[in-house]
């Protein structure tokens, strides 16, 4: 019996390679809420440690995850119940779990927002179950926010004779609505005689941009130059109404000024672990020569058989007998032309016939010799 194992890079065989092709179009405008945030006005994170109950025996194991029958036996003083010393209930219906939230800005007492449930011990499946109440505390240590319900888990699962299938997460689900907020946090964005806008990225043009478009468009207070006055390369400081009632109104109108923004600046995106490669519409290639080979390694193992001679009570042997072939095919050099718009850049590198991990390593290249103009990030 021969059994062979080969390992190849052919250059023909074009692999899995993501290429995110957007024809190079001119700018779309965009309104300055897409493009910008205000400073102050952000969600919050909130936690709490919860229990899930009314599971069908796929909760936690509590010679495993002791801390879930300790919260049981809490639960139930609170409530008036004591276990007999020395007893560890087992609780297979019981799941400890994380329950996780974003508290919007300006939230009031009262208003419901949906939380994740996540499994922190070792149960099978969350399906079915409904979250206690859970008091969610922010970073300050406050409660802001109580949680229950029952859970929506998308997954589902089945297990019979050591055999599992399973579809999606059974370990984590949602309870749509299932906080009721406590207490809000005050936030004096609007309070002051300015905000400060932050643009989602660092752009000296952007920010100038965005600056020119307010101040058109929007009027300027008595006694102030201008509305809009840019800070640095991502902040932007605007010029509130004198009026407190009128400031609502003026947000409204400042989110939907529309800016054209200039051309993002040359980008390449490598994932190295999964192969995928991103650039944007800006990459523009030089002309370039590139040589690419094929490297093919290839494993024979075949089974040899000695056999005792008679009477000489010996043993059969079996030993395996391995050949490695490794072989290096020669790669035409080929010639990219010079490429400006990204289609012809995609269609010039898909010419070469490389795979995932050669493309990569063939960008690189391409970069250290200054043909390829744009950013290479590996991540």
């Amino acid at each position: 019996m021969m059994r062979t194992y080969t390992i190849l890079r052919p250059l023909a065989r074009v692999a899995t390679v993501l290429l995110v092709a957007l024809a190079c179009v001119p700018a779309q405008a965009e309104r300055i809420k897409e493009l910008a945030s205000v400073q102050g006005v952000r969600q919050n994170q909130l936690i709490g440690y919860g229990l899930v109950v009314g599971l069908d025996g796929s909760g936690d194991q509590t010679t495993q995850a002791p801390f879930t029958a300790q919260s049981v036996q809490s639960m139930l003083s609170q409530l008036g119940i004591q276990l007999p010393p020395g007893v560890t209930p087992q609780l297979r219906n019981s799941a400890a779990v994380m329950v996780t939230t974003q508290l919007p800005a300006y939230a009031q007492p009262g208003q419901q927002i949906d939380v994740t449930v996540s499994s922190l011990g070792n149960a099978k499946s969350l399906r079915g179950g409904t979250l206690l109440l859970t008091p969610l505390r922010g970073a300050d240590g406050q409660i802001y926010a109580m949680a229950q319900g029952n859970l929506v888990v998308g997954g589902a699962g089945a297990a019979a004779g050591g055999s599992k299938v399973q579809i999606n997460h059974l370990s984590a689900g949602r309870v749509p609505g299932g906080a009721t907020v406590e207490r809000s946090v005050p936030n004096p964005a609007l309070n002051g005689d300015a905000i400060r806008l932050e643009l989602t990225r660092t752009d000296f043009s952007l920010v100038r941009q965005v600056a020119e478009a307010i101040n058109r468009q929007m009027p300027a207070a008595a006694g102030t130059p201008v509305t809009a006055q840019a800070l640095d390369a991502r902040v932007i400081r605007v010029q509130l109404p004198i009026d407190p009632a009128a400031r609502v109104a003026f947000m409204a109108d400042l989110e939907n000024i529309e800016v054209s923004p200039a051309q993002p600046v040359p980008k390449v995106i490598v994932n190295a672990r999964t192969g995928s490669v991103v650039m944007n519409q800006t990459v523009a290639l030089q002309p370039s020569a590139v040589a690419h080979g094929n490297l093919s390694v290839t494993i024979s193992s075949t089974p040899v058989v000695s056999q005792p001679g008679p009477f000489s009570q010996g043993t059969t042997q079996v030993a395996e007998k391995t050949d490695i072939q490794i072989k290096q095919d020669g790669g035409a050099i080929m010639q990219l032309q010079a490429s400006a718009k990204l289609a012809d850049v995609v269609k010039a590198l898909n010419a070469l016939g490389a795979t995932a991990q050669d493309l990569i390593a063939i960008l690189q290249a391409l970069k250290a010799s200054g043909s390829l103009k744009a950013d290479l990030e590996i991540i």
